[in-house]
C-alpha cells in the first residue's frame, strides 16, 4: 500500500462513521472469502518447500516458527476444501514439514532444534536449527503438535502419502515428553534452554494455554501427573469488567488461540461448571468487555469506538512519546496489549477481530464492514495488518509486512465461523478428547 494512500486511511479513524448492523449479506460472504483466502495465501508465499518451515513474517531474514509451522499444517485442509490449492499438493506440503521434524536434531544442544520433542521457538529457515537463542518452547510446540494432529484427521485416505502423513504426526506427539516440563508446582514450564535449564517462570493465570494442557494430558506416553491443569487453573482470576463476569486475560489472543483447534461450546471443567459457564462463552464475553474498553476510551486514543477495537499481541509504532489528553504516552513496538489493564498506546491488531467473529459476528462483521470501508480502494489493509495506530503523529502508523500468526489464526476461525470444519476436526481427535477429559471437561460432545 502506497503511503498517502495509508495515510487517507488513518485520517479517515479521526471521524469514524458508525456502520450498519445486521446479519451476513451476500457482501459480507465476499469480504469474508477474501480476507480469508488473502491470509492462507501467506502460507503459500512464506514457506521453505524443501523442509515445510514458514517464516514468521514476510520481513527480510525472518526465521521459522514452530507456531507459524503447526497452523499452516492446520490451514491446508481448510483450502482443500474451500478448493485453493489441490489435497495432493497439500498433503506434499504437510509431509514435508512432518518428515522435518520427525529427522531433526533432537540433542537440545545449543546448535540442534529440539529436545524431548520439544522444538525451539524460532529456526533457521533453511538449515531448521535454532534462530536467536530462542527457548524450547512448550505452548510453541503444542501449537505445531496441534497442526500436525489436525492434519492427520482431514487427510484420512488409505493412500501411501496419507498414510505416511498420519504415522510421522502420531509418531511426533508421542515423542514429546511433557511430563518431563512440568515443574514442582504441578504446572507445565513455558521453556528451556540448554543455557541455563528451565525459565524461572510457568503459565499463571488463563491464557492460550488450555490447548497446550489438553495435549499434554492427552499423550499416551509421556503425560503429565493429574495435578498439572488443577494447579494452573488455581492462578485463574474471575472478574467483573462492565458488568461482564470474566474469567480474565487482557490480550484477545489469549481468549482466541485454543478455539482455533478445540469447540469449547458446551464442555465444562470443574471452574467453568461453578461458574455456570464455559470458555466459549467466556471468550464472546472478553470480545463484548474489548469493544466497550474502546467506547469508552478511557486514554482518549484516536478512533476508538463501536466500530474500532481490538487490543492484543501485535506489532505497534516505536515512536517518541507524545502528548495524548495532557500526558506523556510511550509507544512499546511489538508486545501483548490488553484490556482493561493495558498495556495500551492507542495500537489496534486487525487480525484479533477476524478471530473474534466465531464469538460475537454482531459486534465483528460491522467492524470490517467500516475498516474496509475506510481502507484505500476496500484493500482492508488494517484488518490483516499485525497493528495500526491512529494516534502517533503527525500521520499514524501501519504495520509493515504480515505476521504468520496473524494469517494463520484469521484462516482457521474465520472457517470455524463459516462451516466449523478446524472444530469438527479437533472433535474427532480421540487425543483432545482423553486430555480434555483428564482435565475435567464434560459435557456436549465430550
Amino acid at each position: 500500500m502506497k503511503l498517502g494512500a495509508v495515510r487517507a486511511w488513518l485520517r479517515a479513524l479521526r471521524a469514524p462513521k458508525r456502520p450498519a448492523p445486521g446479519k451476513m449479506t451476500p457482501a459480507d460472504e465476499a469480504m469474508l472469502d477474501t480476507l480469508q483466502h488473502a491470509a492462507f495465501d501467506y502460507f503459500l508465499a512464506a514457506t521453505n518447500p524443501r523442509n515445510g518451515l514458514v517464516a514468521d513474517t514476510t520481513r527480510a531474514g525472518s526465521p521459522s516458527s514452530i507456531a507459524v509451522v503447526g497452523f499452516a499444517l492446520s490451514a491446508y485442509p481448510v483450502a482443500v476444501e474451500r478448493g485453493w490449492i489441490s489435497r495432493v499438493q497439500a498433503v506434499e506440503r504437510c509431509l514435508a514439514a512432518l518428515r522435518f521434524f520427525a529427522d531433526s536434531d533432537q540433542t537440545g544442544t545449543a546448535g540442534s532444534t529440539g529436545h524431548r520433542g520439544f522444538y525451539f521457538h524460532f529456526l533457521d529457515m533453511d538449515s531448521g536449527l535454532r534462530a536467536w537463542a530462542s527457548e524450547l518452547s512448550s505452548i510453541d510446540t503444542a501449537l505445531l503438535i496441534a497442526g500436525a494432529l489436525t492434519a492427520a484427521t482431514h487427510f484420512d485416505a488409505d493412500t501411501p502419502d496419507e498414510a505416511e502423513l498420519r504415522a510421522l504426526a502420531d509418531a511426533l506427539y508421542r515423542r514429546v515428553d511433557w511430563r518431563w516440563a512440568q515443574r514442582k508446582d504441578g504446572a507445565l514450564s513455558q521453556g528451556w534452554k540448554p543455557e541455563c535449564g528451565f525459565l524461572h517462570y510457568g503459565w499463571d493465570g488463563y491464557d492460550e494455554a488450555v490447548l497446550l494442557y489438553a495435549l499434554a494430558l492427552g499423550s499416551p506416553t509421556h503425560p503429565p501427573s493429574d495435578a498439572a491443569f488443577e494447579s494452573w487453573t488455581l492462578t485463574y482470576q474471575w472478574e467483573n469488567q462492565y458488568g461482564h463476569d470474566v474469567l480474565y486475560a487482557g490480550p484477545l489472543f489469549t481468549h482466541q488461540f485454543s478455539h482455533a483447534w478445540i469447540d469449547f461450546r458446551g464442555i465444562r471443567d470443574r471452574f467453568m461448571r461453578e461458574k455456570d459457564c464455559d470458555y466459549f462463552e467466556n471468550s464472546r464475553r472478553a470480545t463484548c468487555v474489548q469493544r466497550e474498553y474502546a467506547i469508552r476510551n478511557p486514554r482518549s486514543f484516536v478512533g476508538y469506538g463501536e466500530d474500532c477495537w481490538g487490543l492484543s499481541a501485535g506489532d505497534g509504532p516505536s515512536a517518541p512519546p507524545q502528548r495524548v489528553a495532557g500526558r506523556l504516552q510511550s509507544f512499546y513496538g511489538y508486545t501483548a496489549r490488553g484490556v482493561p489493564f493495558g498495556p495500551d498506546d492507542g495500537t489496534i491488531a486487525g487480525p484479533s477481530i477476524l478471530a473474534s467473529l466465531a464469538f460475537a459476528p454482531e459486534i465483528v462483521l460491522p467492524v470490517l464492514r467500516s475498516l474496509q470501508t475506510r481502507g484505500p480502494g476496500g484493500d482492508a489493509a488494517a484488518v490483516r495488518a499485525s497493528g495500526f495506530n491512529a494516534t502517533t503523529a503527525p500521520q499514524g502508523w501501519i504495520s509493515v509486512g504480515e505476521f504468520g500468526l496473524d494469517q494463520g489464526l484469521s484462516v482457521l476461525m474465520i472457517e470455524n465461523f463459516r462451516t466449523g470444519l478446524p472444530w469438527r476436526l479437533g472433535r474427532r481427535n480421540p487425543y483432545i478428547r482423553a486430555g480434555l477429559r483428564r482435565a475435567g471437561f464434560k459435557g456436549s460432545w465430550l
